[in-house]
């Protein structure tokens, strides 16, 4: 507080003419401590909530509880959400982002199946044998994993994706492990794709397809 102002021990304190009052008084009522104890308006809305809920349950009370009983519940739900809304915040809409395409057989290809099927259907029609090659097989096992049938580990071999992938679909075993023969000659060991070995990985791909609608109707009431 402003001290007032004192002329000698024992005379009678300078009182301040209206204007230094008011001065003293904004001076004083600026200080932050004064700020500080102010209610947030988280307390306003508690206080607010906590009188309307005060005022329900003060109101006279005649006859049957039952619909009363009703109004509290319903209140007592508002109540919750709104001070769930003021600490909390207003919640977010889950988004499910789908997740990024693995990495398959040491190259980190983000090409969906459809899309590396398409690449090496144009790769085929150049007569590139080596990259329609490497393309398809890699369709047939972006395919797989597209629709949850093989989940390989970070650093799979094409030799262990056609395994793991003839244990789920028996009927791909023989196709699925010379496609991954074919694979490797073409990416690992520089020998020369043909038509023939294109033509065998195509297939393995559309029976991989079939195979996969077949379970599914296997399954269906």
């Amino acid at each position: 507080m402003t001290p007032a102002l004192w002329l000698r021990p024992g005379s009678t304190p300078l009182l301040p003419d209206p204007d230094e009052a008011r001065e003293w008084a904004q001076r004083e009522l600026a200080d932050p401590v004064y700020r500080a104890a102010e209610p947030t308006a988280f307390d306003r809305a508690a206080q607010a909530v906590r009188d309307f809920l005060e005022s329900l349950f003060s109101a006279p009370v005649s006859g049957d509880w039952g619909p009363w009983a009703f109004v509290v519940l319903a209140v007592l739900v508002v109540a919750a959400i709104v001070v769930g809304v003021l600490i909390w915040g207003r919640p977010r809409s889950t988004v499910r982002a789908t997740p990024a395409a693995r990495a398959l057989f040491d190259d980190d290809d983000g090409r969906s199946a459809a899309e590396l099927r398409a690449d090496a259907a144009a790769a085929a029609g150049r007569g590139t044998w080596d990259d329609a090659i490497v393309l398809r097989f890699r369709a047939f096992a972006r395919g797989l994993t597209e629709r949850g049938i093989v989940d390989p580990p970070p650093g799979a071999t094409a030799r262990a994706f056609a395994r793991s992938a003839a244990e789920t679909l028996p009927v791909l075993g023989i196709p699925a492990a010379e496609g991954a023969a074919a694979f490797d000659d073409v990416r690992y060991l520089g020998r020369p794709g043909t038509a023939e070995s294109y033509d065998q990985i195509v297939r393995l791909d559309e029976t991989a397809v079939r195979a996969r609608v077949s379970s599914e109707a296997a399954v269906a009431p």
